[in-house]
């Protein structure tokens, strides 16, 4: 008797180890990563990241099992294949660019948007999705297909304009994770929803004070409203939920923006 609850205790105690280190791992390299060349984002940031998004993946798969899955509605299924999607342009976007001006911004936080895949893959897999399995630049969805030419061109145009890119594409994502929670009330896909946004934070200010350090330029926000914007740059790194529950829109926002969006969603659960 004694020696199973001195096991109990032992995995118990395992468990919690874990999730504090996967959670202290998420939030460095939410926020862009650490850049261990100043330039080139040489071999040992490559090796850092390589490990941090194995265990962001672990840390979202043993958090999900503690919560039971639900009914999904049309809406819900539509809005998690057109996240996937999303988070997988920012993935190919910052490849393409990081591949054309070397800065180690996009190289970091294409590797935390493969952990964003893979979040909602999970959440695909729960829920027997069949996950959109197209190569880097391919999408489904024709508005993102698109967007990403769009952006890419817009980013070979220099340094400045690809920095822009990648902070737009954070403002973008960041306003649909937020229109799709108020579309759910599944808490499964809540809570990964919460961490996408939360990472999306932390890329964006990465973006903004890239942009400046390169630049000497201030960002202009172009989705988000000035109120989100200031309120997710003055959030403490790591904690990134400000606005979370916000719709976030501002006015004159283009269509491809929140384009395939699942309608009111939520379901009887």
């Amino acid at each position: 008797m004694l020696r199973n609850i001195l096991i109990g205790i032992f995995a118990a105690v395992l468990v919690v180890a874990v999730g504090t280190a996967a959670y202290n791992v998420i939030g460095v390299q939410a926020a862009g990563g650490p850049d261990t060349s100043t330039t080139t984002g040489g071999s040992g940031a490559g090796n850092a990241i390589q490990f941090q998004g194995a265990v962001g993946i672990q840390n979202h798969a043993a958090e999900l099992a503690a919560i039971p899955a639900y009914d999904l509605s049309t809406e819900e299924a539509a809005a998690l294949l057109y996240m996937y999607e999303e988070e997988k342009l920012a993935r190919d976007v910052y490849n393409t660019l990081y591949t054309t001006w070397n800065i180690p911004t996009f190289q970091n936080i294409a590797a935390s948007e493969q952990m964003h895949m893979d979040s909602v893959k999970t959440l695909l897999d729960r829920y027997a999705l069949t996950t959109p399995a197209l190569a880097p630049g391919s999408f489904a969805d024709a508005n993102l297909q698109n967007l990403y030419t769009a952006l890419v061109a817009q980013g070979n145009l220099s340094v400045g304009e690809a920095l822009k890119v990648g902070a737009a594409i954070e403002e973008i994502d960041i306003v649909d994770l937020q229109s799709r929670l108020t579309q759910t009330d599944n808490a499964d896909i809540q809570m990964v929803y919460n961490s996408l946004i939360s990472g999306s934070n932390n890329h964006l200010k990465a973006f903004v004070n890239a942009l400046l350090n390169q630049t000497g330029e201030t960002y202009q926000p172009q989705y988000m409203t000035p109120e989100l914007y200031a309120a997710v740059l003055a959030a403490t790194q790591g904690n990134g939920n400000a606005g979370s529950n916000g719709t976030g829109q501002g006015t004159g926002r283009p269509e491809w923006a929140g384009a395939g969006r699942g309608g009111q969603g939520g379901g009887n659960h």
